[in-house]
Parts: structure tokens; C-alpha cells; sequence
């Protein structure tokens, strides 16, 4: 496939964002843990597996979608987050074998907050 002009500048500019996000390991990790938490899981349940404030996930987590990566969908007060699993395709990379080059499978346990009130945001049970 041949560009020119403007579209070859955000082609490149497009590819570089994903790159870019793709190179934080952070990043990779929070890619990592809602891939390994069936493919849906809300700031709070991430925020949990990782050493970080609510914040500086969510400000992760805004990179990975203006890349392209993951998308945010609205469930009540909750917002969740899910892989974009073809979003690397036309790069030739398989999501599900660029996730499984990360390794084994993680332990995780979550819970989403709101308000104060820890309620379960997955259905996490039994999920090691």
C-alpha cells in the first residue's frame, strides 16, 4: 500500500502514538492484566493490581485509547476498559500472541471503589 502527502504523515503519526504507548511498561502491564481478566475490567480493579494512584492509571489509560488500544464503556458509575484486539493487526501482530509473549498467567483479585464502598466490579472468583 502506497501513501502520499497528509496521508502518509498520519499514518506515520498514528503509528508512532501506539508504539509510544506501547513502550511504557505500565502500559503493557495494564494491557496485560484486563487480557488476563477476561477483556473488561474498570480503573478501580487495576488500580489495584499495580503500585499506582487512581490517577496516574487513568492518565495510562487515556494514552492507550488515543492510541487506539483499549476502548471505554459506561456501566453505571464504573467505567471499564477492554483490548481494541485488532488494533495491532495491521502491523501483522496477533493480539493474542503479542499478550502471550508477556509470560505466564497473572494472580489477580480486584475490587472496584465508589464512594467509599468497595463493591465488586468483575466477577473475579476463582480467577488465578
Amino acid at each position: 500500500m502506497f501513501f502520499k502527502g497528509e496521508q502518509l504523515a498520519n499514518t506515520i503519526k498514528h503509528t508512532a502514538e501506539i508504539f509510544k504507548a506501547l513502550a511504557d511498561e505500565t502500559r503493557l502491564k495494564i494491557i496485560k492484566i484486563i487480557a488476563a481478566q477476561g477483556n473488561n475490567l474498570c480503573v478501580g480493579a487495576i488500580t489495584s493490581y499495580l503500585s499506582l494512584s487512581q490517577p496516574a492509571v487513568s492518565q495510562h489509560l487515556k494514552v492507550l485509547k488515543n492510541a487506539g488500544l483499549v476502548e471505554a464503556n459506561r456501566q453505571g458509575f464504573h467505567v471499564h476498559y477492554e483490548i481494541i484486539s485488532d488494533a495491532l493487526n495491521s502491523y501483522g501482530i496477533n493480539m493474542s500472541e503479542f499478550l502471550s509473549s508477556f509470560g505466564g498467567e497473572l494472580n489477580l483479585h480486584a475490587q472496584c471503589e465508589h464512594k467509599g464502598n468497595s463493591e465488586k466490579c468483575n466477577d473475579l472468583e476463582g480467577k488465578e
